[in-house]
């Protein structure tokens, strides 16, 4: 072989990504070898193969390193309401006020280790992204076949393949006998694929359509072959997905977006709020340094401390409570993004199929037989218009399955009641429907023994055993595409003996197929021939006798169709997107209801070839009106997802294979199969179904839709609450009077009293009727103008019975002195028990409290009565009384705060009962906030 300036060429010639590398399919083996500078028979010299690896590096891919502990904890801080306490806690410490600043960094802190825990904890228990390529690789260099690490592999190699070995680079097939490749993980398409040497002249076919091509991470299920290697490393096609994936980015969730829009509303409004209140006291002639410090406390008043701690915490037993149900989610906030999903984008194989092909029908004659059980189960049984048949006693169909049986390379590994296929899953299927039948390969091996074949190939489209019969002639059984075989066949089987077969036979043949595949099916044809003695090659290929068809298809996941159905009634739209051919898919879409949208308005099949020349505006247009994309690339997953997003779709993109993983990670939530997906897809999703069903993503649907209504519970019930504690100061200020509440008190409130009853709201059980309406607006913010309203006039209740405590207190006791001290514990303790009393408002805006719903949250009940035990203690214990200035209360005064305590939820149970209240759902149409 020479080397040299055509060597480099060579190599400068695959540097060149995009559209040259993916021209090898359209060439002759001659001109790839040429172009390479490469011998076919020998394979480069060793030197040559060091330099071409100087040039081209490693046959290794870039991965993206998963979240450091240390970006896991600055994610912690990232939100404005953190932000905003910590200059509040900064300015604290600088005024000397340190108690008041270490009890908000107390609960900064808290809130960090919990959200940083449960983070790093999930990102551990996904294994860590391993490298596509193969440990190993054998390659002929220097006409010697040897063994090397893949990694050492460049483009000019010849790699040998057999069954069993995975492809460790991409490649121009070379050499083939019978030679079976699995590409789901690349191309979607669930049944391996058979190769060839001969070029596909489409420039732009797809990756699934390249038959004289292989990748790097497919495998090889059958047959042996040699692969001129064309790139490696990172310009193999794995790689440009690895690219791909980079170029999608991640995007904060709708509840990031949310908490971020309300941190900067809360920021504004506290500090507009401080600089009137600082200026208003010191143009009244109060102190300004004194000022300034009620400033602070108003802005630790105005701000819900117990928030982020509550928003996490409730995010975290979300995430816990979906990993109960099987799914694992790897970043907090993308739980709460369930609930706002509008669109789900999903792969078809081992998603919503088993990708476990099964015989389900044959067409024998004019009969059609059903074949029970799905997947690699050996239980089910063959029923012809609902009878049960005797395959023993049925001549034909025991004729069908042997055919398939013998005239097949694949065993079966049987464990208990089903089986693992070595080999194709075409011929493992056929296996599987015989032992259904208790027909085993092994016996009917023994009884007819194979003395020779003729593989299958893309020319000849059909597969042919020769077999002793005993005492009898030899028997050629023949499988292939039915067109084909029927086309070679001059007889035709039935249970009353052979006939010829006709022109008007052949028809009704190929009418019978036409039939089986506008069903999804996959179809075989079967055939035999009895061969004379001293048999040569040509008698194999004609006078077949046709025995029947059998069709099989990778069956549906029982639970998929139910689960899709409960997304349409949730208002939840379902897009498959595989790699099958258009026919295939758009059948598969019909069963699954994929037609049409959850209005019931129709959707169309689309196939990726008239998708490739469409600008953003017509990938938009088109991602609105198609159930189901066909035959598309890992680009066009990535743009459909793009182009839904970009129609205001909050979309989530399950998948498994490497070909998802950009839109993995571009989608608002992408979701990962976690038994057969990859490490690709699990790195790139943020999260992850453990056990691969389907009907787990409708489960974390609905949880994330409980999860985002209880944290505007929670809202509701933090921020009523505190802007009553701002009211009471403000408004005390405004009219002349004492502060009636000091910081330490206001502290109490916020991260004491407040947290345990927000805590337990963020626990409310799921209503029934969650996933019974339409999402919410995904461009809804989460203060809505009636929900702001709600907020404001409970938060005003709440303020005036505070303030009339506080003035019968100052009238019974003074507003100086012990006298003020005990009219502020009133203010105080009232303000504590409105409070609590108001959860039970926060639990819904629609229904009273006093359904049959009441004791559905004990841990909500569990709060109040630890905070009236707390509140007792602040107000009788000797330490708490000092530190709080509250002094005990007498038996009227306790009548005083259990009157004003409790009168707004009479308030709020007569506006309920009267409908005043008006939900935010009655303004968007979308489902009520708080149900």
């Amino acid at each position: 072989m020479t080397n040299g300036p055509h060597a480099e060429l060579a190599s400068d010639h695959l540097a060149t990504a995009g559209e040259q590398e993916r021209h090898w399919h359209t060439l002759p083996v001659e001109e790839v070898a040429g172009t390479l500078k490469t011998n076919l028979s020998s394979g480069l010299s060793n030197a040559e193969a060091v330099r071409r690896r100087a040039r081209h590096g490693a046959n290794t891919l870039t991965h993206s390193k998963g979240r450091s502990a240390l970006s896991i904890l600055a994610s912690q801080f990232n939100s404005l309401i953190v932000g905003l306490l910590a200059v509040a806690t900064g300015v604290a410490f600088a005024l000397g006020d340190n108690i008041e600043a270490v009890a908000v960094l107390v609960v900064l802190v808290l809130n960090a280790v919990v959200g940083f825990l449960t983070e790093w904890s999930a990102e551990q228990s996904l294994t860590a992204l391993q490298r596509q390529a193969v440990p190993t690789a054998r390659v002929t260099r220097g006409g010697m076949d040897r063994e090397i690490p893949a990694a050492e592999l460049v483009p000019g190699d010849i790699v040998l393949l057999a069954a069993g070995s995975r492809v460790p680079a991409d490649g121009r097939v070379v050499e083939c006998v019978r030679l079976q490749v699995a590409e789901a993980a690349l191309t979607g398409e669930s049944l391996p694929v058979g190769k060839s040497v001969e070029p596909v002249l489409d420039d732009v076919a797809p990756l699934g359509d390249r038959l004289d091509m292989a990748y790097l991470g497919t495998a090889v299920t059958d047959g042996r072959g040699r692969l001129l290697v064309t790139a490696t490393g990172m310009r193999t096609e794995v790689g440009r997905i690895g690219a791909l994936i980079d170029e999608a980015g991640g995007r904060d969730t709708p509840l990031e977006r949310k908490l971020a829009q309300l941190g900067h509303a809360l920021i504004g409004v506290v500090l507009v709020l401080c600089a009137v209140i600082v200026l208003a006291g010191w143009l009244r002639g109060n102190d300004f340094v004194s000022m300034l410090k009620i400033g602070i406390s108003l802005a630790i008043a105005a701000v819900p401390e117990g928030l982020p701690a509550v928003a996490t915490m409730t995010l975290a037993l979300g995430m816990q409570r979906m990993a109960r149900m099987g799914a694992l989610v790897r970043r907090l906030p993308a739980v709460e993004t369930l609930g706002s999903t509008t669109v789900i984008c999903t792969d078809k194989t081992g998603t919503l199929t088993r990708d476990e092909m099964t015989v389900c029908a044959l067409q024998l004659g004019d009969r059609r037989i059903d074949v029970s059980g799905a997947g690699f189960a050996l239980a089910g049984e063959f029923r012809e218009n609902g009878r049960a048949l005797d395959v023993h006693a049925d001549q034909h169909l025991a004729l069908a399955l042997r055919v398939g049986v013998l005239c097949s390379d694949a065993t079966l590994d049987r464990a208990g009641g089903s089986a693992a296929v070595l080999g194709d899953p075409t011929e493992g299927a056929l296996l599987v429907a015989a032992v259904k039948a208790r027909m085993g390969k092994d016996d009917l091996e023994r009884e007819s023994p194979r003395v020779g074949e003729v593989p299958f190939s893309s020319e000849s489209k059909r597969m042919v055993t020769v077999h002793c019969s005993p005492g009898g002639p030899a028997v050629a059984y023949v499988k292939g595409g039915p067109s084909v075989v029927a086309e070679a066949s001059t007889g035709l089987f039935t249970c009353e003996g052979v006939r010829p077969m006709t022109p008007e036979g052949r028809e009704r043949v190929l009418a019978a197929n036409e039939k089986l595949a506008g069903q999804a099916f996959r179809v075989l044809a079967l055939a035999f021939k009895d061969l004379p003695a001293g048999y040569r090659d040509e008698d194999l290929t004609g006078g077949l006798v046709f025995v029947g068809l059998v069709g099989m298809i990778d069956p549906l996941r029982e639970e998929a169709k139910a689960a899709i159905e409960r997304c349409r009634r949730a208002g939840i739209r379902t897009v498959m997107i595989t790699g099958d051919q258009e026919a295939t898919a758009a059948e598969i879409g019909r069963q699954l209801g994929l037609d049409r949208d959850p209005q019931g308005r129709p959707l169309r099949t689309a196939h990726g070839r008239e998708l490739a020349g469409l600008d953003d505006e017509g990938w938009r247009t088109a991602a609105a009106g198609v159930g189901v994309f066909a035959r598309v690339s890992p680009e066009h997953k990535l743009r459909i997802v793009k182009a839904l997003q970009a129609g205001g779709e909050v979309v989530a993109m399950t998948g498994d294979g490497v070909n998802d993983a950009p839109a993995l990670k571009q989608a608002d939530i992408g979701i990962a199969m976690g038994v057969k997906g990859t490490d690709v897809a699990k790195e790139a999703a943020a999260m992850v179904i453990t056990d691969d069903n389907f009907a787990t993503i409708v489960g974390a649907v609905e949880q994330g839709r409980v999860i985002y209504s209880n944290i505007l519970r929670f809202v509701h019930y933090l921020f009523s609450c505190n802007l009553a504690e701002i009211l009471v100061v403000f408004a005390s200020l405004m009219v002349g009077w004492p502060l009636p509440l000091g910081a330490l008190q206001i502290l109490w409130l916020n991260m004491v009293t407040d947290v345990f009853p927000a805590m337990a709201l963020a626990l409310e059980p799921s209503n029934p009727d969650a996933m019974k309406r339409p999402p919410r607006n995904p461009r809804e913010p989460l203060m809505t103008a009636s929900f702001i309203g709600l907020i404001g006039w409970q938060g005003m209740l709440l303020t005036g019975v505070t303030l009339l405590a506080y003035f019968v207190g100052m009238r019974w006791y003074g507003a100086e002195g012990s006298g003020h001290r005990h009219a502020s514990t009133l203010a105080f303790m009232t303000l504590a028990l409105v409070q609590v009393f108001h959860a039970f408002n926060a639990r819904s805006q629609r229904h009273s409290a006093f359904t049959a719903r009441l004791f559905t949250n004990g841990w909500l009940w569990a709060a109040v009565a630890g905070c009236l035990l707390l509140q007792v203690a602040a107000v009788y214990t000797p330490f708490l009384q000092s530190v709080l200035h509250t002094v005990p209360l007498t038996a009227a005064d306790w009548g005083l705060v259990m009157t004003c305590s409790l009168a707004p939820v009479g308030v709020v149970e007569l506006v309920k009962f009267g409908r005043l209240a008006s939900p935010p759902a009655a303004v968007t149409g979308r489902d009520p906030i708080i149900p």
